[in-house]
């Protein structure tokens, strides 16, 4: 073997090796609650979908920022290309999401290429929890963890996946016994802060007939921009929760509250030195999402 085959047998072994320290520090450190620690890149892991793709027009807001809504289209749209590209989309075709958390650490902004990787942090027979790391080239970085159910569009029910899928999401991920938990509570309309509605439009609806996850987050901008646009300017963690699906036709309005720094112990006490606020999503009744918002 030559002296450069060699050198390149040991760069791969020195690869694998940190990967391998990688996953096992997320088995480690990682957290449940809303002050996870979400699992880092297994840098030149096989199993990382690395692709990208230009920042559009109709992403961003009026100052070039991607919008939440716009980065949480673009990652159910790696989603499916990386489905696609593992020759699963005709498998697994349908999937929702029940929790979406994500990090803005540093806004993404202006003309960009963005690169994109996903992987798995956690699986289980019919769900799994997948990340998302959206770098842009002039710095911009968002991090987000998504709970995926794959869906039987018979029964619209949970469905077992494949043995050979779920073979390949364990080899990145922290764990293969993943199980559901809600992090969030909603809020009441006794107390709220406000009280608003979103109509909902034809052009929100999916082919579940139900609103589609990326609108969800058109009512965290609205929030933002309109109320606190100071959480736009400095690192930032939303969440949202899905109860129930929100159809063509339904009222669906928005319950906000906020709670200042020192009261916010419901939430963990991780949290208990900064302000939260909470958009529950309601129709009549009926719970339908809850987000939550805090600079981290």
């Amino acid at each position: 073997m030559s002296t450069v085959e060699t050198a390149e047998k040991t760069a791969e072994k020195t690869a694998e090796k940190a990967t391998e320290k990688a996953v096992e520090k997320a088995r480690v450190t990682a957290a449940p609650g809303l002050a996870k620690v979400m699992m880092p890149v297994p840098e030149g892991h096989p199993d990382v979908y690395d692709t990208g793709w230009p920042l559009r027009m109709a992403d961003v807001d009026r100052n070039g920022r991607l919008r939440f809504d716009g980065a949480c289209r673009h990652i159910q749209d790696i989603g499916q290309d990386q489905l696609r590209q593992m020759g699963y989309e005709d498998v697994h075709p349908a999937w929702v999401v029940r929790r979406t958390m994500v990090d803005v650490i540093r806004p993404i902004e202006g003309s960009e290429i963005l690169r994109l990787r996903r992987w798995c942090s956690g699986t289980s027979s019919r769900w799994c929890e997948m990340r998302v790391r959206i770098d842009g080239r002039k710095g911009g970085l968002i991090e987000s963890e998504a709970f995926w159910i794959n869906i039987n569009l018979d029964t619209q029910g949970p469905a077992r996946i494949a043995d050979d899928f779920v073979a390949g999401l364990k080899r990145t991920a922290s764990t293969d016994r993943l199980r559901w938990k809600g992090y969030l509570k909603a809020g009441a309309r006794e107390d709220a802060l406000r009280i608003v509605d979103f109509p909902v439009r034809v052009s929100d609806i999916d082919l579940f007939d139900h609103m589609n996850n990326s609108v969800y987050w058109s009512v965290v901008e609205d929030y933002l921009q309109t109320y606190r646009p100071e959480l736009l300017e400095a690192p930032l963690r939303v969440t949202i929760e899905h109860d129930a699906a929100v159809a063509l036709g339904e009222r669906l309005e928005i319950i906000t509250h906020e709670y200042p720094a020192g009261s916010t112990e419901k939430f963990g006490p991780e949290l208990c030195d900064r302000s939260v606020t909470t958009l529950t999503y309601v129709v009549g009744d009926e719970v339908k999402a809850v987000a939550c918002l805090f600079a981290l």
